[in-house]
């Protein structure tokens, strides 16, 4: 009796997640990788496992990374200083070298673990076929050298890799009208795609549950918000820290296009999976005006 149960069970796993995966099947989404999910290898494998499944069900994914805490580390490794300005980092020449070169071997280890799986992945530098021309980003009126801000999109590679069945996955690094390389926050980069693409859905996978009410108490987490409510919230002086301008990209998102973006905790095993494939979810959606609620129990 114990193990039919148990197949009845993992048959009850399968067809609650069937009205999602028909709802979104050849849509696209984009992954935006990130926090402790990088550095742990268990944790990666499980994210590159939850890709490898999107993709065979049909999803369309484009995965964004970082890779802060690697460039970091190996600035210090040949003895160049880590500045930060309102949490961007300073970065001169040298730097830029550096981050570029980080982001590239952070880049090509992910397309070769997709590979391992049976994925086909092409890393891609947001500098190829001009996918991110950017324009000099300061910080509060201050000059933080080649940091970059996305002021285009050009989706033909993108959706060139998409329909030959590969996944793109792309290294926050874009040019300016000089074709000078400059560095891009990851979260800016994924909502500059996501936008660009029509994405029906954008993830952020951090180091976070969500978005809570009250910070303080975990019971508080927020498992839907519409725009308003999210504008509310922000108004409200209970975000702080880097969910503020993670709202603020979830919000611009939605507003270009994007039918639903999801704050997501990476340390959890198979997060992608529980947030899309379950009726309750695990971390925070945020939805159009116009969608219907996500979770079919609501």
């Amino acid at each position: 009796m114990d193990t039919m149960e148990m197949w009845l069970e993992k048959a009850n796993v399968l067809i609650e997640a069937l009205p999602y995966i028909q709802r979104f099947h050849g849509k696209t989404i984009i992954v935006k990788y990130g926090g402790s999910a990088m550095v742990d290898h268990e944790l990666k494998k499980n994210v590159i496992r939850d890709v490898a499944l999107l993709k065979l069900v049909g999803f369309r994914p484009i995965i964004v990374h970082g890779g802060g805490k690697e460039i970091t580390k190996w600035i210090g490794k040949i003895g160049l200083e880590t500045q930060f300005v309102n949490g961007l980092r300073v970065t001169d020449k040298d730097t830029m070298e550096v981050a570029e070169m980080v982001l590239n071997r952070v880049n090509k280890g992910l397309v070769s673990m997709m590979e391992k799986v049976g994925l086909k992945a092409v890393g891609v530098s947001g500098k190829d076929g001009t996918v991110l021309r950017v324009e000099k980003k300061l910080s509060g009126g201050r000059d933080i050298g080649y940091v970059g801000e996305v002021k285009e999109v050009n989706p033909l590679l993108l959706n060139t890799l998409l329909d030959n069945d590969f996944i793109p996955v792309i290294c926050p690094i874009g040019s300016d009208d000089s074709y000078h390389s400059y560095n891009i926050n990851a979260d800016d980069a994924a909502c500059a795609i996501a936008k660009a693409m029509k994405a029906s859905k954008l993830v952020f996978l951090t180091d976070i549950e969500g978005v809570y009410r009250d910070p303080a108490d975990k019971s508080s987490l927020i498992s839907e918000m519409t725009i308003p409510e999210a504008q509310e919230f922000l108004k409200s002086g209970n975000v702080g820290g880097g969910m503020l301008p993670k709202l603020q990209n979830c919000i611009e998102a939605i507003q270009s296009g994007v039918s639903r973006v999801h704050i997501l905790d990476g340390r959890i095993e198979h997060a992608l999976l529980l947030e899309f494939f379950t009726n309750k979810g695990i971390g925070t959606a945020i939805i159009g005006d116009e969608e219907e609620k996500y979770y079919a129990d609501k």
